[in-house]
């Protein structure tokens, strides 16, 4: 018993060593159709001169359409994100009590002039962000801002603005308006702002 455990331990060894070189193998055999395919226009090439020359002047034709291409949708994408900067700056800011998130009869009415915008701006997506004044712990002022961004967000909805275009985001003190710290600049920076989103 022992001699034939000593020949097959030997044995075992060596299949998992060569099982493990097997493994490697295949893991490279998954790399390899990548460096054929370069290796192959390299042999192409020489084999076929005359196309291999044209193939740079169709190359060049249609440089000019795809350059031409690219600096269109770079217009355009200017002219989207020039548009996105006028519909947010179009949309008004709503202003909230001292600690509250009850939206006031002047919020309303600013909400209901926004969705009428909104209403008139087909399916732009619109991002209603929380604010705070400074007075209260970051947690606090965090979770309040989000329910003052939800508020908005309920509203615009119950006046008819899809779901799927409306998120929000609470940003506590973060982003205040006014730095100072008075009653006029906590008031200014007590609020939510519409921003379009992509």
């Amino acid at each position: 018993m022992k001699m034939s455990l000593k020949r097959f331990v030997p044995v075992l060894c060596t299949g998992l060593l060569i099982a493990g070189g097997c493994a490697k193998q295949q893991a490279v055999k998954a790399d390899q159709p990548i460096a054929p395919s370069t290796t192959t226009q390299q042999v192409a090439a020489p084999t076929q001169a005359k196309p291999a020359e044209s193939k740079p002047a169709a190359a060049q034709t249609t440089a000019l359409p795809d350059s031409t291409i690219k600096s269109e949708g770079l217009a355009q994408g200017q002219a989207a994100s020039s548009k996105a900067a006028a519909v947010s700056q179009a949309l008004e800011k709503i202003y909230f009590d001292f600690d509250s998130d009850v939206l006031s009869d002047t919020a309303r009415k600013t909400l209901a002039a926004n969705f009428d915008k909104l209403k008139a701006m087909g399916n732009v997506k619109v991002r209603v962000e929380g604010n705070c004044d400074e007075r209260g712990s970051d947690d606090y002022n965090l979770a309040l801002s989000e329910r003052r961004a939800q508020a908005a967000v309920k509203y615009l909805a119950s006046l008819g603005i899809p779901a799927s275009r409306l998120s929000f985001i609470g940003y506590g003190e973060e982003k205040p308006v006014d730095a100072a710290h008075t009653e006029n600049a906590w008031s200014k920076n007590r609020r939510d702002e519409f921003t379009i989103s992509k």
